[in-house]
């Protein structure tokens, strides 16, 4: 079964890209990102396709990165250099196993923003860590009622990278650093209130709501809704080098420090985790 359901309405100008892991709350792992390239490759070069409308199947819109993945490859890396360390393997297949581990397709959380074409986040459930910056980089976001919004990556050893980067733009300053440094979840009315959200529905209403309203942008001139949006965008876009540049060594100092594998051992195994601050 596909990561990333793919559903063309040419009739209605529209495309609902739906992320389909479901047994694990659609967290960003398998082939989520390499499918949904693949189908943003598509709906970019298909001039009959206006507007896109990102949602999740069962209970969960994205529950972010893919933590038990993620424990399950850093134990596998482990035992690799310890294989590699004893002599066990040569380097040449240490760095081919190693290779074999990484994920299919780079995690990215500008696929939306950066398209030409307007997008609109229908949150069905939770949206936290990646999830959340997925809903973030779309153009119009709306939610159910039953959904709520979150960036707990320091819970778990992590910079909200992304989150750290926009958030503050989206909503006031002192509302994105409470939010940033405690990763306390964001109540959907909350959400709504600081205005990450533009509407919250009952949960089968919304994505007739969200097909509604690509419908109302996809009745307008096609060149004109891809320029409003660019300039919208502009200054966001002709930021993020100096963004990206500043964020990059931040990001990867925390990378690199041993709190990552333990906040995600400590979320498999259920347990608070122990940190060492290094």
């Amino acid at each position: 079964m596909p990561d990333v359901l793919y559903d063309k309405r040419a009739d209605q100008h529209l495309a609902i890209f739906t992320l389909n892991r479901p047994d694990r709350l659609n967290a960003i792992g398998g082939r989520l990102m390499a499918e949904m390239t693949e189908c943003l490759d598509d709906f970019t070069s298909d001039p009959a396709m206006r507007v896109g409308v990102v949602t999740g199947a069962g209970r969960a819109f994205c529950a972010g990165a893919d933590m038990r993945e993620g424990a399950e490859r850093d134990a596998a890396l482990t035992a690799l250099a310890k294989r590699r360390d004893s002599g066990e393997i040569a380097p040449e297949a240490y760095e081919t196993e190693t290779a074999a581990l990484a994920p299919s397709a780079p995690v990215r959380f500008d696929l939306f923003s950066r398209n030409p074409k307007p997008f609109i986040a229908a949150v069905n459930g939770l949206a936290v860590g990646g999830g959340m910056h997925f809903v973030m980089d779309c153009d119009i976001r709306i939610a159910s009622s039953e959904a709520y919004l979150g960036l707990p990556e320091p819970k778990r050893g992590i910079a909200a990278s992304y989150g750290s980067q926009y958030l503050g733009r989206m909503i006031a300053p002192g509302e994105a650093m409470f939010y940033l440094l405690t990763a306390e979840r964001i109540p959907i009315d909350e959400a709504h209130r600081l205005g990450l959200v533009h509407e919250v529905l009952a949960p089968d209403m919304l994505m007739d709501r969200a097909v509604e309203i690509a419908g109302l942008i996809a009745e307008n001139a096609p060149s004109a809704v891809r320029a409003s949006k660019a300039m919208a965008l502009f200054q966001r876009r002709h930021e993020e080098d100096a963004l990206r540049e500043y964020s990059a060594p931040l990001t990867a100092e925390v990378a690199a420090s041993g709190d990552v594998a333990e906040g995600r051992r400590a979320f498999v195994e259920k347990r608070p985790p122990r940190w060492s601050g290094s």
